[in-house]
Order: C-alpha cells, then structure tokens, then sequence
C-alpha cells in the first residue's frame, strides 16, 4: 500500500508543479527517483517534526500541495499541537502519510506502535482520515487528497498487502461492499482486511457467510451509506488493528446509541493498554484476538 499510495502522488508531479513531499528523515529510498527528477520539490527535515509540520503549513499558504512522509508517530503524536494548529486549525490542505498502522512494526515496541491514532484524530476538525484495506483503496486515497480542499491524514501498513477488491474504481468516501452475505456483517479498515478475508473463508466451511464491508475513509463516516449496507443483518462486529476504546469500533458505538438500528453489535481490536508481549505481527494479531482464526472463533459463538 505504501508505494502505491507515493507513486500515485509521484505519477501525480508531472501534471501538476505543485505537489511538493517532505520527509522527516524516514522512507528516503522510497524517493530516490522522485528526488533525481524533482529536486526542487522534496525536502527531508531531518528529526525535526514540529518544525516539518510548520514548515508544511507555512508551504502551503503559498500555494504548495505539501505531502508529509513519516511513521505515524512521528507525523501525528510527536507534532500533535502543530497539526491542530498550523494545519487543522487553518484547513490547509496538507496531506499526512502515516506509515506503520496498527503493528505494522512489531515487535520493535510502543514507540513505533500506531494503535491510538484514531482517537488523536477525532480531535483534530477538518481532517479527513483514510485506512486502506489494499493498494486499490490506497491509490484511491491519493487521488482524493490530490483535489482536496481540507486536511487529509492517510494511514498505511508497508508489508506488501495484495488486492482485496475486484473493482478498481469507486467512491473512496464511502463503504464498500466486499463481500455479500447474511445475518452477521464484518466491517473492518486498515491492513486487517486480509485477515477478515481469510476468516470469511474459514467460516465457509461451516456454512456461515458474513457481509464483508470495509471502511476507507474512517472520518468523517458516511453513516447512510454504511446503514444503507446493513439492512437485514442481525449481527455486525467492527475488526481493527487499533486500540478498543478510541478506534472506529468505538466511533460506531456512538453512533449506535443515537440511530438504535435493529442489530447488536460487537467489536474486535487491541485491548487497551501499553503493549509489552515482545511478538511479530502476526503472533500480535493472535494475542490480541484478531487473527482469521480468532475473528473466525468468535463469530462462530455469537448467538445470531
């Protein structure tokens, strides 16, 4: 998902002058050939995110279409007042690229961990969040943020996720319909999705078949869109490599108590909590109980 999301931006430079990508010090031999061709429109600031998000700001005030690179920690949390103010607060239009979602990056630890960003992110007005399951959505995203008015945060896995979905050319701003199915539907985002996959062909062997919906665009939700997906269902579980009680899971639940659809639902994700089991992420996914199997297991025990 990473390259496809940078080379879309790439592709984007020789149509449009504008586009201008800064790094802090991360991901530089994904820009070797952009930094040959573009030399005047990429910068790496170095281990300096504060001044990089002001930076940015102060680039796009003059017209620049400024995309920040970084792992999610250091272009969310580390420069956390600078994007609520420089950014958010102004509504310029910078795009940041967060790589390392969710345990992207285990077992180096917490510090490289990305399992809260959402709940940072739902308190910053004016940003527009993307999670891709797939390259397909991660193209998508970057075509969005190319043309948008606002503040766009796009967060992406780097383990060289393969296609999910068979359309290649759809609305990115809403939920998108995976897999049909009845009774129970899994709505998930982010590099989880393949395990979602996966578990749905578990299930088939006892005869379940849940709805697969996935998500791309976190924030702001199109609620409509999504209850429009779920009519029929008895059951909906939320999957995501993200902390329970500040991810989509938790957004949806919100939202539940006002609309009180007719289905009960159900979340999966990390388990609140600084996370020291020292595993990779695949063994990460099975702790914490979202791996195909244990997605798979837990469907199989609700009651629909």
């Amino acid at each position: 998902m990473r390259n496809t999301f940078i080379n879309t931006i790439i592709d984007a430079c020789k149509t449009n002058p504008d586009v201008f990508i800064i790094s802090g010090d991360a991901g530089l031999g994904v820009f070797d050939d952009f930094q040959n061709e573009y030399r005047d429109r990429f910068l790496n600031l170095g281990v300096a995110e504060q001044n990089m998000v002001s930076f940015a700001a102060g680039l796009s005030m003059t017209g620049f279409k400024v995309y920040l690179y970084n792992i999610i920690p250091f272009v969310l949390y580390r420069c956390y007042e600078q994007v609520r103010n420089d950014i958010c607060y102004q509504e310029l239009p910078v795009t940041l690229v967060g790589i390392g979602s969710g345990v992207t990056y285990a077992p180096q630890g917490m510090t490289h961990y990305s399992v809260e960003d959402l709940g940072m992110a739902q308190t910053l007005p004016n940003l527009k969040v993307f999670s891709p399951i797939d390259p397909i959505e991660a193209r998508l995203a970057a075509r969005y943020s190319l043309s948008s008015k606002l503040p766009v945060y796009v967060r992406l896995a780097k383990r060289g996720e393969p296609n999910i979905h068979k359309n290649e050319d759809f609305d990115i701003t809403e939920p998108q319909l995976i897999e049909d199915g009845n009774d129970v539907a899994i709505l998930f985002h982010g590099s989880i999705g393949l395990e979602v996959l996966k578990a749905r062909g578990l299930l088939a062997g006892d005869g379940v078949f849940p709805k697969l919906i996935s998500v791309p665009l976190v924030m702001p939700v199109n609620i409509e869109k999504l209850l429009s997906l779920l009519k029929g269902v008895k059951c909906v579980v939320t999957v995501e490599e993200h902390f329970l009680n500040s991810g989509f899971g938790s957004m949806l639940s919100r939202e539940y108590v006002k609309i009180r659809p007719d289905w009960k639902l159900f979340t999966l994700g990390i388990t609140d909590g600084f996370i020291h089991v020292i595993k990779d992420s695949d063994a990460m996914r099975e702790h914490f109980g979202i791996s195909a199997f244990r997605i798979a297991e837990f469907i199989r025990k609700m009651d629909v």
